[in-house]
């Protein structure tokens, strides 16, 4: 009997036959730069605290997100999360709200009591830090970390800096902030409340310090000239926001005029409308398209009942009253005075027109440079023109916001330590960037993006009450599986499934895979069929 023309192989027969050989190409696993973990000020690991995230495993994901920032709580309420703006899930339907998981994270710390472990060993060096606002206590803790012995002075009588006397009480409630300054200071940080630096050369010397970092914050108001009269009543966007932290609450009265198109200028009418004012008013120069606030705080401003007058100034300010002129943007988008004039009735008038930082401590040290307000930097160390001395958040060059703060104390700290060691620390190499045309989107189902509650309206302008609320564990572990792990394999087996010579092979779970090239003929599918770009196809050597 004849046998058939097509004959049925052993099993394992097909071995035999190395079809390596036959490549002009090979696949190789890459490991690329997700672009939130790039743009993120901070530096956090975002894709990686959110693997751990969409596992439920809320500590360990809580202790990946730590290594960079101490406090998730407090930037789940204040981050302006610019991440979710370079998120690539943005371009599929909406960006992952890494915010909204990082909120929901740093409550869940506070909410079982998860803590930071002390250092291993101490290195005998002590470290002075000026200033216990984002920046200095972020730094704080990274030396801590280290095995340094860190001693904080704050002038003010509470930690917090900008963070308690800058934001209102409504976006970040005070006991949140305490747990999360409090917790830095078990790990054994000394902090003096009450105790302002007069001359920093001096205070290193006194108390024989190492280094010592500054990072004061942004206190003093900036003012413009407004021809006023003696009855009118005109404060600055700081003393107002300060002084909520008091006992006695300013009185603005039922018709307040906001200065100013930035952040601050929300917070302080949003304020005013909690302190009872039937009317709070922002009027600004440009229009809403040049305005540096956020758009989020003017929504949720005019929702609340704030009004905005857009090109508008003001000239003159009376008793009960304030002119003010019209402006037009010209071709190049500043604005120019129209002579078109009109009365706005206010019983105050609030400044917020931007801050400085106050650089007396700074007297008569030598070699540094002070330009436009701010203390010069070596943008690579954070070392000023002094020796040991370095600085960051509010006192140098950079966008003022808390998240820019606490990367610059994470980065000093670990530059501090560098220094005390007498070693250069290099910079890591960074992967290329994982962009959007990299990804196979359509292996990813439609997932809408988990929205945290709001107070309504009519509460918000009623109480300082927390107008952000937080999600569920139910909606952060959704939210966090929304992540498209863009860049990195995340074994999700596809290129073991499509090759057709079967020459991958699974190392198991967190080890992902590898390929035989004694079989792989180089075809390509596993790179294009790979959902989040990690593979990528390289000539072959010969």
């Amino acid at each position: 009997m004849q046998k058939p023309f097509a004959i049925t192989l052993d099993v394992g027969s097909s071995l035999a036959n190395k079809t390596g050989s036959w490549r002009t190409e090979r696949p190789v696993y890459v490991d690329r730069l997700p672009p939130c973990n790039a743009q993120c000020p901070a530096g956090e690991d975002i894709q990686g605290w959110l693997f751990h995230a969409e596992s439920g495993d809320y500590e360990q994901a809580w202790r990946h997100l730590t290594r960079e920032n101490p406090f998730p709580a407090i930037m789940g309420r204040v981050c302006y999360h610019t991440c979710e703006g370079a998120c690539n899930r943005g371009k599929l339907d909406q960006a992952v709200g890494i915010n909204s998981v990082e909120h929901f994270l740093g409550d869940e710390a506070l909410k079982r009591g998860w803590a930071f472990e002390p250092p291993a060993q101490e290195s005998g060096k002590h470290v002075l830090i000026v200033g216990a606002g984002p920046s200095g206590m972020s730094a704080a803790y990274h030396l801590r970390r280290l095995g340094h012995r860190v001693t904080v002075k704050e002038a003010g009588p509470l930690m917090g800096g900008m963070m308690r006397f800058g934001i209102p009480k409504y976006r970040l409630p005070r006991d949140v902030l305490d747990a999360e300054m409090q917790r830095i200071v078990a790990m054994g940080v000394q902090v003096e409340l009450n105790a302002k630096v007069a001359r920093i050369e001096d205070e290193m010397k006194a108390g024989r310090f190492d280094a010592a970092f500054l990072a004061v914050g942004a206190h003093i108001a900036k003012r413009a000239f407004i021809p006023a009269k003696d009855s009118s009543r005109i404060l600055d966007a700081v003393a107002v926001l300060r002084s909520m932290e008091g006992e006695d609450k300013p009185m603005l009265g039922r018709r307040v005029v906001v200065y100013g198109g930035g952040n601050t200028a929300f917070d302080v009418a949003r304020t005013a409308k909690r302190l009872g004012a039937t009317e709070a008013v922002i009027v600004y120069r440009r229009n809403r398209e040049k305005m540096p606030a956020h758009d989020f705080e003017c929504e949720e401003a005019l929702a609340e009942g704030v009004m905005v007058k857009w090109l508008s100034t003001i000239k003159q300010a009376g008793e009960g009253a304030l002119t003010i002129e019209k402006m037009k943007l010209d071709d190049k988008g500043n604005p120019q005075p129209t002579g078109e004039f009109e009365t706005l009735e206010a019983d105050s008038l609030v400044l917020a027109l931007g801050q400085d930082v106050d650089l007396s401590l700074l007297e008569g040290v030598p070699g540094l440079q002070v330009k436009d307000g701010v203390v010069q930097v070596d943008p690579k160390t954070m070392m000023t023109g002094y020796p040991g001395l370095f600085a960051g958040g509010d006192m140098v060059p950079a966008d003022r916001n808390v998240t820019v703060a606490v990367g610059h104390g994470k980065k000093a700290a670990r530059q501090i330590d560098a220094w005390l060691r007498d070693v250069a620390l290099e910079p890591a190499p960074k992967h290329p960037l994982a962009t959007f045309e990299r990804l196979n989107p359509w292996y990813y189902s439609d997932a809408p993006k988990t929205m945290r509650p709001q107070l309504d309206a009519g509460r918000r302008s009623s109480s300082f009450d927390e107008v952000q609320g937080s999600l569920t564990e139910e909606n952060a572990l959704f939210e966090a599986r929304r992540c498209l792990s863009c860049g990195n394999c995340f074994e999700c087996d596809n290129c073991y499934g499509v090759c057709p010579d079967n020459a991958v092979i699974k190392l198991g779970p967190g080890n992902r895979f590898r390929f035989n090239l004694d079989y792989c003929k180089g075809c390509g599918v596993c790179a294009s069929e790979c959902p989040c770009g990690a593979i990528e196809m390289v000539p072959e050597s010969i």
